[in-house]
């Protein structure tokens, strides 16, 4: 692979610390959600930072697909991800799942069906965690 663009974060004190990118782009303070046994802080979480990555580099990868089809992605369209995290069925540690909702005005479901289905196939992020966790891609 001929990697085009790589960056850096760094995170302290694990869910309830900070995480800062190297260029301080990015920094956020962490919060354990009341849910894994947290105070529910002001901060943000990983499962959040996660969702947000997913859904915007799978918009990207529909985008991409779309243009080598000639279809037209309306400035409005959406990608949503919901992350789930729990105990793993084996109780060795955690997992997550993902379900991606993805809404395309403009375009008929059966097209922006077979957008998605490529752009599964594109995203970095799908790649990254295909065979590895659940995720359900929702086509509205």
């Amino acid at each position: 692979m001929k990697t085009l663009y790589r960056t850096q974060a760094t995170a302290t004190g694990g869910r309830e610390g900070k995480a800062s990118t190297a260029d301080g782009v990015l920094a956020v303070t962490l919060s354990t959600p009341k849910e894994l046994g947290g105070g529910g802080g002001p901060g943000t979480n990983p499962e959040q930072l996660f969702a947000a990555g997913y859904s915007a580099c799978f918009l990207g990868a529909l985008k991409f697909v779309a243009n080598k089809t000639g279809a037209k992605i309306s400035p409005d369209a959406t990608v949503t991800a919901q992350v789930g995290i729990g105990p793993r069925d084996d109780g060795e540690g955690f997992g997550i799942e993902v379900t991606l909702t993805i809404k395309v005005p403009g375009l008929e479901k059966s097209e922006v069906q077979k957008l998605v289905d490529q752009a599964h196939i594109v995203c970095p992020y799908s790649h990254a965690t295909r065979g590895n966790i659940p995720v359900t891609l929702n086509v509205e």
